[in-house]
């Protein structure tokens, strides 16, 4: 690669990534904005600086191992980024339990994963600066600006996955037409996967997030043994103040946990609406009464046994931080 082509790409990362932001910042037009939950200010120096050694250290060993042409060490790296990404975005120590950890999974894991795609792609063909620019932009703007938008965590990480992709798109298209063209035949097998792990990706942060029209969960317990049984995902639709009736299934939230039973009783009092649920396997109904303001959706359906791989994930994780 030509030194100018480097300059060159070092010059449009130092002008994506500002200009990125600015777009972000643009939706808080539509979102609103609320204060940045990092801190700002001189009391940000004693994280910014960390983390920009961080940047440094970690692009420097990822152009020294690619150097090396090995593909078991270019793909331990590349994992290695990950993880170094995925820590410096959200913190390990933040994943205190099994929701926290799916959190961490589809807010920052596969942009996470998609980012070092373009890191290893940037710094094997025009060194390591680049991606240094666009790290330190990205990581750091939060420490550095009081206020962000209001926007739904899942748009964010859905953003910030697809972001990367078109970087590396672009880039392509403006130096590497010739390579492109020859390797377009041996290509097509990697956009196609890359196209369907997108997909999936942003399927699950749709589903996950419950930020859009449906939602899932599972079923993590017998109450409800018969109609859903554990190990079942239930697909639910969001509430919006719909009317409902006894004898459907709802999601609602309690204590920071969501539970799925049906709804048996409905009152009106004091123009309060009031559901009691209960457990179709369940002796006894819910203690208290459901509100609006507590459900999250109502059950459209279900696809049996597809949410033992999280139940298993689940243990898995729960005996990691009890430590057995």
């Amino acid at each position: 690669i030509p030194s100018v082509y480097r300059r060159q790409v070092l010059g449009l990362m130092a002008v994506i990534a500002p200009a990125a932001l600015m777009v972000y910042y643009l939706t808080g037009i539509r979102f609103g904005f609320h204060r940045s939950l990092f801190p700002t200010g001189l009391a940000a120096w004693n994280r910014v600086l960390p983390i920009a050694l961080a940047v440094l250290a970690t692009e420097y060993l990822r152009t020294v191992i690619l150097a090396q042409e090995s593909r078991v060490a270019t793909v331990l790296m590349h994992f290695s980024g990950v993880l170094s990404e995925v820590a410096l975005l959200a913190g390990l120590s933040t994943v205190y339990h099994f929701n926290s950890f799916m959190d961490a999974v589809g807010l920052v894991f596969f942009p996470a994963l998609a980012s070092n795609l373009l890191y290893h792609y940037l710094s094997a063909r025009y060194g390591m600066w680049p991606v240094v620019v666009y790290r330190g932009v990205m990581l750091l703007y939060p420490y550095l600006i009081p206020y962000e938008p209001a926007v739904p965590d899942a748009l964010v990480a859905f953003a910030k996955m697809l972001l990367p992709l078109f970087v590396y798109w672009f880039i392509g298209g403006l130096y590497e037409k010739k390579q492109r063209r020859a390797l377009q035949r041996g290509g097509k097998w990697q956009y196609a996967v890359t196209a369907v792990a997108v997909v999936i990706s942003a399927l699950y942060l749709a589903l996950i997030s419950c930020q859009f029209r449906f939602g899932v969960l599972v079923i993590a317990t017998d109450s409800m043994t018969g109609e859903l049984n554990k190990g079942d995902a239930v697909l639910f639709e969001r509430y919006d103040d719909q009317t409902l009736e006894v004898q459907q299934i709802i999601v609602y939230e309690k204590d920071d946990v969501r539970i799925v039973h049906r709804v048996v009783d409905v009152k009106h009092i004091n123009g309060e609406t009031r559901y009691t649920t209960k457990g179709d396997a369940n002796n006894a109904q819910d203690v208290g009464y459901v509100t609006n303001a507590d459900i999250v959706g109502v059950a459209t359906g279900k696809l049996p046994y597809v949410g033992y791989p999280t139940l298993w994930l689940r243990e898995l994780v729960a005996n990691s931080l009890r430590g057995d």
